[in-house]
């Protein structure tokens, strides 16, 4: 019976949602066919972003709220891209070239800030996203076009600079998705999608095995610890922030050549809220995540997200409310992992102490019979 109820305090957040998606898809009514699309097609447009918080947790940071850095690094590469009329997978290149001296460098930042933030790297994480949302603004309404000159006058304001609002990626629309066609009884398989996923899932398995990922792992499980066997524990730390940084910047191109447009001042926002969420769903907690947690976690958020406007439709007659529901589920499952891995946390010290204070009982009887 305790260990059902461990299980069960263990897989709270998987658990609730299996219910909520049981009874969304027996509302919605939705085609199995349709759902199977629209799970093949989330899966291979949101894992990689998902996946891009592995390591921070495991160097024991936390969940990377600052991962929205990154997504701003591979919007700005897209522009370009777009500016310099590259079309197509070498588009994609270009963007992902441009992003990565972007994303090294906001990562390197984001990661000494949170170095001198230890233990409160999450809610610095999320701080610095909206503080860095304004330098991004700054620069893609202003710097561009002025300082930085764009060549391709459909991207301008009516002004003369500045990115507009929506920037049409038709010319690399797709193109990964495409890249490899297979058709399943009608179901359209990314190909190329899952190719990459697999490629920096089998490169973050390597990454956890050499003498860096180690190092990476015992400065997450105890820092004193770890700086007193050798380990650079603040540069591991930066490194781990770093990479993270980079895999979101390219998971953001990805994301963005599915959906063929980007919305300049608000692509990124939720990119950190929604991929963290998907993480937490599939399973992960605070210190503890792998690439499972991630692929079942984009499966049962973006289900959820599928089915909840029918579904809400069908109950309320208004699609809006399945809208309200989404937000409020991206936010409620992150406080309740927060809520769940502190009520773990606190319940394991006390369980300590108290096995402490019994061996200490012990040895006292111990004492005064001899």
């Amino acid at each position: 019976m305790k260990k059902l109820r461990i299980l069960l305090i263990e897989n709270a957040v998987p658990i609730i949602f299996i219910i909520l998606i049981i009874i969304g898809v027996n509302k919605a009514g939705l085609p199995g066919k349709y759902l199977i699309q629209e799970i093949l097609t989330r899966l291979g447009r949101n894992s990689f972003l998902v996946i891009s918080l592995l390591l921070p947790i495991i160097a024991g940071m936390g969940l990377n709220f600052g991962m929205v850095l990154g997504a701003m690094a591979g919007q700005i590469g897209l522009i370009f891209a777009m500016d310099w009329r590259i079309i197509g997978i070498p588009g994609l290149i270009l963007a992902a070239l441009i992003s990565l001296p972007i994303s090294i460098l906001l990562g390197w930042m984001c990661g000494s800030i949170m170095n001198r933030a230890k233990g409160r790297e999450m809610v610095t994480g999320f701080i610095l996203a909206f503080f860095m949302n304004g330098v991004y603004m700054l620069f893609v309404l202003y710097i561009m076009g002025t300082i930085i000159p764009i060549t391709n006058p459909a991207l301008l304001l009516s002004h003369g600079y500045g990115v507009r609002g929506t920037v049409d990626l038709g010319s690399v629309r797709q193109v990964l998705d495409k890249f490899i066609p297979l058709s399943i009884s009608g179901v359209n398989v990314p190909v190329l999608n899952y190719l990459l996923i697999a490629a920096v899932s089998v490169f973050i398995v390597w990454f956890r095995k050499t003498k860096f990922g180690q190092d990476m792992r015992a400065a997450g499980q105890d820092r004193a610890v770890a700086r007193a066997a050798g380990i650079a524990v603040d540069r591991t730390r930066i490194i781990a922030i770093i990479i993270s940084t980079v895999l979101a910047g390219f998971g953001q191109i990805i994301f963005l050549q599915n959906l063929s447009t980007i919305n300049t001042t608000n692509s990124h926002e939720n990119t950190g809220l929604y991929s963290i969420a998907a993480l937490l769903i599939g399973g992960a907690s605070v210190t503890k995540a792998s690439i499972p947690n991630a692929i079942i976690g984009v499966i049962l958020f973006h289900l959820l997200f599928i089915v909840a406007p029918n579904a809400s439709k069908n109950l309320s007659y208004t699609a809006m409310h399945g809208e309200y529901f989404r937000v409020f589920v991206s936010y409620g499952i992150i406080a309740l992992a927060l809520v769940l891995y502190e009520w773990k946390r606190v319940t394991q010290e006390e369980a300590s102490r108290s096995m402490l204070r019994g061996e200490d009982l012990i040895t006292k009887d111990k004492a005064g019979t001899i």
